[in-house]
């Protein structure tokens, strides 16, 4: 069995905490972000009235922790301010997928890999060192949103192939997905990454 979800994981630029209802406000305005609400969130939460759908995103991560099932608010490690979210799903057998959204007041500061990179290292830890001890972790993306494969790469989750129409979108429109997944015994994608220009 994995190890009790941390208080606070700690990445480049940034802190993983737990959410609380305060930050619902910030949650809301995330949510009305076309972006978002496109490619993370699917049609169930568009269908929503703009004034419920923060209420009840929030509340499926709040409850989803106290079960033991980490979905994190990514924040300023100055502030403790909302700037996005990352969190686990389908985790059976060493598996998991991995979502994750950044706000637009935050995007362009490399938080998106900052934070899949430390929720990959956290998750893929041993169970006896504090982390989930699992094997593989998997995240998928329709490939009309590529900075998702950016993103993908930088956290070292390798691109493994196409899943044909596996993605839809909140108007129901389907598109191909990329599938990527970084395993445990994989490499530090730190010690392989390129030398800045």
């Amino acid at each position: 069995m994995t190890s009790p979800l941390p208080a606070r994981l700690t990445g480049p630029g940034l802190t993983l905490r737990p959410f609380s209802p305060g930050d619902e406000p910030l949650v809301a305005q995330a949510l009305d972000d076309v972006e978002i609400i496109r490619w993370a969130t699917g049609a169930h939460l568009h269908s929503l009235p703009t004034g419920e759908r923060a209420a009840r995103w929030l509340g499926r991560r709040l409850e989803a922790w106290s079960d033991g099932v980490p979905h994190f608010a990514i924040a300023d490690p100055g502030t403790d301010e909302l700037t996005g979210y990352i969190g686990l799903r389908r985790i059976h057998g060493g598996n998991a997928e991995v979502g994750s959204w950044i706000a637009p007041w935050a995007r362009g500061r490399g938080l998106a890999a900052g934070a899949l990179l430390t929720a990959a290292e956290w998750a893929l830890a041993p169970a006896a060192g504090g982390g989930m001890g699992l094997h593989r972790l998997a995240l998928h993306h329709s490939i009309g949103n590529p900075a998702s494969c950016t993103v993908a790469a930088r956290a070292g989750l390798l691109l493994e192939g196409t899943m044909r129409q596996a993605t839809t979108d909140h108007t129901g429109t389907r598109y191909d997905s990329h599938l990527h997944a970084r395993l445990a015994t994989d490499p530090d994608p730190r010690e392989h990454a390129p030398a800045p220009a």
